[in-house]
């Protein structure tokens, strides 16, 4: 049992689930980025950029 020591180290890949809402990627149990959205209840405000 040689070269084994930092077997355990590897990275592994982030798991991203639809918004419902707007369709983005998002992690599981946070608000969207995109649009603020989290469940029926629960929503953020965005501000969106004028120019």
């Amino acid at each position: 049992m040689t070269r084994k020591r930092r077997s355990h180290h590897a990275l592994r890949p982030v798991n991203t689930t639809a918004c419902p809402k707007c369709g983005t990627a998002r992690l599981p149990h946070r608000a969207c980025a995109n649009c603020g959205y989290y469940t029926s209840k629960v929503s953020l405000k965005i501000e969106t950029e004028e120019s």
